[in-house]
């Protein structure tokens, strides 16, 4: 029998394995998105999107679609489905493997702030501040009482419902790779500070570079 291997993904990384594994042809992929972007690009195998309904519906799930072995390629800051699937895989009594992307790492030429959580990334803005947020819609809370700052902030989709920030500038699209689209990005919206994840990974260094090359100051949420 065909070995079923479950990729809980949403990333590059999870992608680039998914398009790996079924050229391979040795095992049946499927893989899971949250469902947080409404449009995600194409991928190899078999595609489910949408959550499981925490630790004990994953089991059900991995136990119902006789899964033999969980790949962790999730974001690095997706601690929850990271901690289900721990659970989850040692409930059932099948493997867990975690794809996990290298943090960045500062160079002498960067100038960046390291913080522990969004609250302290908020708190490192200083007054007038025109700040890109590079964090994810589901991120944004900790920056809406900084009236006294302008954010410009960049998404996938068109939120839901409303901004709640005074003085703010929406960019609907996805990170570029290229350092030298991301400069000119945040040169044309005079953005003074960065503010991001320590995600890792090259999908988003562009922005990091970019900062560099501007010499932009950058509040990074460690791991």
């Amino acid at each position: 029998m065909v070995e079923r291997v479950l990729i809980l993904g949403g990333t590059a990384e999870a992608a680039d394995l998914a398009t790996k594994l079924v050229a391979e042809g040795k095992v049946d992929v499927l893989t899971s998105l949250a469902g947080r972007t409404a449009n995600p690009a194409p991928i190899a195998g078999t595609v489910r999107i949408g959550g499981f309904g925490g630790a004990e519906g994953l089991a059900s799930f991995l136990a119902q679609n006789r899964i033999d072995r969980v790949i962790d390629a999730t974001h690095p800051f997706a601690t929850r489905i990271s901690e289900n699937a721990r659970i989850a895989c040692r409930a059932v009594g099948i493997p867990l493997e975690r794809l996990d992307r290298p943090s960045w790492t500062r160079s002498e030429h960067d100038d960046w702030t390291e913080v522990e959580t969004l609250e302290q990334a908020a708190a490192a803005l200083p007054s007038t501040a025109r700040a890109f947020l590079a964090l994810g819609r589901q991120h944004l809370v900790a920056f809406k009482g900084r009236d006294d700052c302008h954010f410009v902030i960049r998404m996938v989709d068109p939120p839901p419902e409303p901004m709640a920030f005074r003085s703010f500038d929406l960019i609907l699209g996805k990170p570029s790779s290229d350092p030298q689209a991301e400069a000119d990005l945040l040169s044309r919206h005079g953005i003074t500070h960065l503010v991001c994840r320590n995600s890792g990974g090259n999908a988003g260094y562009g922005k990091i570079l970019a900062a560099r090359q501007l010499g932009l100051p950058v509040i990074i949420l460690k791991r």
